[in-house]
């Protein structure tokens, strides 16, 4: 019997987030509409970063410091709005605001 290979969860997440920006959108929307935990936004921006070339590649693209993202980007984090505009920038997504239903 033949073996299929397979990938971890985490990887298969990675994957998707790097090769399918309506995906990476709907994740990170996903993610802001967690009103219960903030720190959902944080991880989700954190993983797509991770996933288009890395912390040290997006902060250089977002004109600010490898170790100020992982920062603003950590469990503890509280990133300024500019902080997280200019990430989701350097990452190819924008964030939005519409009118709530």
């Amino acid at each position: 019997m033949k073996k299929t290979a397979s990938i971890s969860h985490d990887e298969a997440l990675v994957r998707e987030l790097r090769n399918n920006p309506v995906f990476a959108a709907e994740y990170l929307r996903a993610a802001l509409e967690d009103k219960g935990e903030p720190r959902v936004l944080l991880l989700a921006l954190r993983r797509i970063a991770e996933s288009r070339g890395g912390i040290a590649k997006v902060a250089k693209a977002a004109g600010m410091e490898r170790e100020s993202l992982y920062r603003a980007l950590s469990a503890k984090g509280n990133p300024r709005l500019s902080t997280l505009v200019a990430v989701t920038r350097a990452v190819g997504l924008k964030l939005t605001v519409e009118a709530s239903s």
